[in-house]
């Protein structure tokens, strides 16, 4: 078996428009739970392994970029509606034969 157990914050967390229950508790363990093992002065690190007792305090740039944004998403739509405002977004979207339910 080639699974180390490593689990990425960001994954969970920037799936928050998805799965938002699951994520929800997610966040709540991670930050709860593990603490300061996985959250540091700018976020989550960017991965650990419970099972192989691996907490690297180190982050990945791109790894805190989506999960705020994801969050807001989810919240308030925000980002879907400034990109689906978007006039290439909709050209492109009936090009492909897609309907726009507005």
């Amino acid at each position: 078996m080639n699974d180390l157990g490593v689990i990425t914050p960001t994954a969970a967390l920037s799936s928050y428009p998805y799965t938002p229950e699951e994520s929800a508790n997610a966040l709540k363990h991670f930050y709860f739970d593990l603490g300061d093992r996985i959250w540091g002065p700018y976020g989550f690190y960017d991965a650990f392994s419970i099972e192989g007792e691996w907490y690297p305090h180190r982050y990945l740039a791109i790894d805190q970029c989506t999960i705020a944004p994801m969050i807001e998403n989810y919240r308030t739509g925000l980002l879907w509606d400034l990109f689906m405002s978007c006039p290439e977004i909709q050209e492109g979207l009936q090009k492909l034969g897609f309907t726009i339910n507005r």
